[in-house]
């Protein structure tokens, strides 16, 4: 297994950021609320305005993993607007090459740790419905399904099942 490292999505990082998550749509597209088709059209500025935001907001923590500075992973985490107490994952995602290498569970543990230095009292994400290796790994980290599913995004017939991992 190649070493791979987590760290911080920074401004200039933008470019990177973008490219993984268009290709994270293209791949797994019925893991996310939202598809390639809404995203891929947004103009440079959009996106690196999101991560400048990001890097000064204190509510957002944007991370990649890298291997040899290829990006392999990404995970944003973020303070709920309604509910300080609880920080939301999204975008977590890791590609075909990085899988089976315990990147999303670094991922994860990354964000984690990040959230209980702010403070929160859980950590909250959506997951598509099923058996799957996205599901098993949340599971594995400690998160439960809070709540019924609700539709991936309108006009799917997908499920996502909230899950929720106590920090207290």
């Amino acid at each position: 297994m190649d070493p791979y490292i987590i760290r911080p999505l920074e401004p200039h990082d933008w470019p990177a950021w973008r490219d993984m998550r268009l290709r994270s749509l293209a791949d797994s597209p019925d893991a996310f609320g939202s598809t390639l088709a809404e995203e891929q059209p947004r103009p440079a500025d959009v996106w690196a305005a999101r991560l400048a935001a990001a890097a000064v907001s204190g509510r957002d923590r944007p991370l990649v993993a890298e291997v040899d500075g290829a990006a392999v992973g990404l995970l944003w985490a973020k303070v709920d607007a309604a509910d300080e107490s609880v920080v939301n994952l999204f975008q977590v995602w890791v590609a075909p090459e990085g899988r089976g290498r315990g990147v999303g569970a670094s991922l994860l543990r990354e964000a984690i740790h990040w959230a209980r230095s702010t403070g929160a009292g859980a950590v909250q994400l959506g997951v598509t419905q099923g058996d799957t290796p996205a599901q098993r790994l949340y599971a594995r980290a400690g998160f439960r399904p809070v709540g019924a599913p609700e539709p991936l995004r309108p006009g799917s017939p997908l499920l996502s099942q909230a899950m929720r991992l106590a920090l207290r």
